[in-house]
């Protein structure tokens, strides 16, 4: 693969090239990250509605799309980055499915009505402002909603949160949380 460039690994998008720009702190998910995501979410995300905060590349926000999901909202800050998701959502002519927001990712999950059945949340490695995140989130989550975090390293699961599925690859450490149940 070459720089700037991520496949989609499953779904009706399978092996379809996605582009994007270079951008500081834009990394996109590792294929090998992607399939255990979705190995744990089941690969069928028919019906669901899912959120890509940070999106960058779009890898995760698209392998959902093309694995069935019924809504998918890519949020970014970056303008760069941005006109690459719309690129590669157009190129897709995933325009029913795929909506691209230019906003800042904790302003958009403060101000979102919507509800979401997975959150995916991978922001650059410097990003700082887990605690804040993962307070903002459960206004944005269905009742049995999950929320996939990506970082250097694995985080403590806060109060109110457990952690469904964990692992590591490379540099990159990834989980999947839920609501604790006396949370919901």
């Amino acid at each position: 693969m070459k720089a700037g460039e991520v496949r989609i690994i499953g779904g009706n998008w399978r092996s379809r090239k996605l582009r994007f720009p270079a951008r500081p702190g834009l990394r996109p998910t590792p294929d090998r990250v992607r399939e255990t995501l979705f190995n744990w979410l089941g690969q069928d995300l028919t019906g669901r509605d899912c959120l890509d905060l940070y999106a960058g590349s779009g890898a995760l926000g698209f392998e959902a799309a093309s694995r069935g999901a019924r809504r998918v909202v890519l949020v970014e800050r970056d303008a760069i980055a941005l006109r690459g998701l719309q690129a590669n959502r157009d190129m897709l002519a995933a325009t029913d499915v795929v909506e691209v927001v230019h906003a800042d990712a904790l302003e958009f999950i403060q101000h979102d009505e919507s509800r979401y059945h997975v959150v995916f949340a991978d922001p650059p490695f410097a990003h700082d402002q887990w605690q804040q995140l993962l307070a903002s989130l459960p206004r944005c989550l269905t009742v049995d909603g999950l929320v996939y975090c990506e970082w250097a390293q694995a985080l403590s699961a806060p109060k109110g949160w457990e952690v469904v599925r964990s692992g590591r690859a490379g540099q990159v450490s990834h989980q999947l949380l839920k609501r604790s149940e006396h949370e919901q």
